[in-house]
């Protein structure tokens, strides 16, 4: 989850899953920073769900973060992250799922993901919607 308040604060949270037969041990992306969640206030913030082993890889929420310091929407930051990983899995791919969400400072917002299947919602005076997510494969 990802908000930004009156003051244009940005704050982040982030779960884990608790992955079916997960190997004993396992430590998913939600508690690595960078990974599962990245939050810089002068920039936006972005926040993983998916196969955390990919998202740790790729270092994907700060990876966001950095493509929206450099310009990129939050849109078009979530979606190069989910191709490099669909680059780096090729055909393995279709066996795992990414998403990521994203906002900036200026309140835009975005996501991309991995299959098609994941959606969030967004909260705004106007009220509340539902949106699926694009998708890469």
């Amino acid at each position: 989850m990802l908000c930004c308040d009156q003051e244009g604060l940005l704050s982040g949270v982030c779960t884990t899953s608790g992955l079916a037969y997960k190997m004993k041990g396992r430590v998913g992306d939600s508690p690595i920073i960078g990974s599962g969640l990245f939050i810089d206030n002068n920039v936006g913030g972005a926040v993983a769900t998916g196969l955390g082993e990919e998202v740790i890889k790729t270092v994907g929420s700060f990876l966001i973060v950095e493509l929206m310091r450099q310009g990129k929407s939050p849109q078009e930051a979530c979606r190069l992250v989910v191709e490099k990983i669909r680059r780096i899995k090729k055909e393995k791919a279709a066996e795992i799922q990414v998403c990521f969400i994203a906002l900036n400072k200026n309140g835009e917002y975005g996501s991309y993901a991995l299959h098609t299947g994941f959606n969030y919602a967004v909260h705004t005076a106007e009220g509340n919607k539902l949106i699926e997510s694009p998708f890469s494969v």
